[in-house]
């Protein structure tokens, strides 16, 4: 049996949640989804040509990632995710374990997943999942707002939690509403970018088909 496609899995989560959710707290999550697909500047979002400034990673389990280091023999593959606890994340992140990075592997590329959540936090989504490629946190989202994919939620999404008595600031262990929009990046061993899909739709994410052909074509290398 082949592997559902993320979108599969992402549509399933939703129909879930339309089953099983209170209508209020449905439509604040699909508003809250609305607004950022129509707010959305993509002008500011990173594209393929640019080129990457540099940048340092703390990986979940100690090691400092940098852009010269990972792409010290080759092209690398940047996927940016929300946080441990996003139930979408925890679908995407598996996926990607799955369908993409033993083909990654095999071309001796590495992967690795962001998120500005700390480190002993984000630890949770590698351990519980078992994953087999880097988890790094993007310390107060330096990098992710050079790539110009932030974004901060909707007021009615902020009274909502502030209502239940959270703060997103205080589960990312940052302090602030700033999360990233799901992203994907291959970035060339130039250190530029050869692919770049953002989604301010965090229940929208790259397929590894796409993410796979770019790596390949990084490397110079005929598709399988």
């Amino acid at each position: 049996m082949s592997e559902p496609t993320l979108r599969q899995l992402l549509a399933e989560l939703h129909a879930e949640r339309e089953r099983t959710w209170e209508p209020a707290q449905l439509e604040l999550n699909v508003n809250q989804r609305r607004d950022l697909v129509e707010a959305a500047k993509t002008a500011r979002f990173v594209k393929a040509g640019d080129a990457l400034p540099p940048f340092e990673l703390e990986e979940v389990e100690g090691a400092r990632l940098t852009l010269e280091s990972l792409t010290a023999e080759g092209p690398a593959v940047v996927i940016f995710f929300r946080f441990a606890g996003c139930p979408a994340c925890n679908i995407a992140l598996p996926y990607y374990d799955r369908a993409l990075a033993p083909q990654l592997a095999a071309l001796g590329v590495p992967l690795v997943a962001v998120s500005p959540q700390i480190p002993e936090r984000l630890v949770e989504i590698k351990r519980k999942h078992g994953l087999t490629f880097h988890v790094a946190t993007d310390r107060d989202n330096v990098l992710g707002r050079k790539l110009g994919i932030l974004y901060v939620a909707n007021a009615a999404t902020q009274a909502a939690a502030k209502a239940k008595g959270t703060f997103i600031g205080d589960t990312l262990g940052t302090g602030t509403w700033e999360l990233p929009q799901a992203a994907a990046l291959v970035v060339g061993a130039d250190r530029r970018v050869r692919f770049a899909d953002v989604s301010p739709d965090w229940l929208v994410r790259t397929e590894a088909e796409p993410i796979l052909a770019a790596a390949r074509a990084a490397l110079a290398v005929p598709a399988a």
